[in-house]
């Protein structure tokens, strides 16, 4: 099933069961989606590349947001935007471990001869390519820090 059936389909339920919170997640990916559609002026689907970016997007404007929020003490407006990331994070691809991202770190500077920290430029956008949607950018680069230090 397709990004756009499997959204659909959760719209329904989430309809249904009158969850406002994952409801206007799901509107959200719909219209981001929607949106990235209209860009390229195509009636067709968008590549799964390109949803995945969305919806890696969306997981992270909502943490970024509930992070403001608790900083000020608003937990009751930390937890909704806490609750849609779960919702938008469903359709992500299984992300990977620490363990998992230090592997491909470690391959990527061994194949690429990155020495020290004037290389992570390089790195990371190698790493990034391979990972995309699998691994958040603040733990690949953290890692690739402590590597190329």
């Amino acid at each position: 099933m397709s990004l756009q059936e499997d959204l659909m389909t959760a719209l329904k339920a989430a309809m249904k069961s009158k969850d406002q919170e994952a409801l206007a997640a799901l509107r959200a990916i719909k219209s981001e989606i929607l949106l990235a559609q209209t860009e390229t002026g195509s009636k067709e689907d968008i590549s799964e590349e390109q949803e995945i970016k969305i919806l890696s997007k969306l997981v992270k404007q909502r943490k970024d947001s509930a992070a403001i929020y608790m900083e000020q003490n608003r937990n009751d407006l930390a937890e909704p935007e806490l609750i849609q990331a779960e919702v938008i994070s469903q359709f992500l691809p299984t992300q990977l471990t620490e363990e998992e991202i230090e592997k491909v770190v470690v391959e990527t500077i061994a194949s690429t001869g990155a020495e020290g920290m004037k290389d992570m430029g390089k790195v990371m956008g190698i790493v990034n390519q391979q990972l995309a949607g699998k691994a958040d950018g603040k733990t690949i680069s953290m890692i690739v820090k402590a590597k190329l230090a």
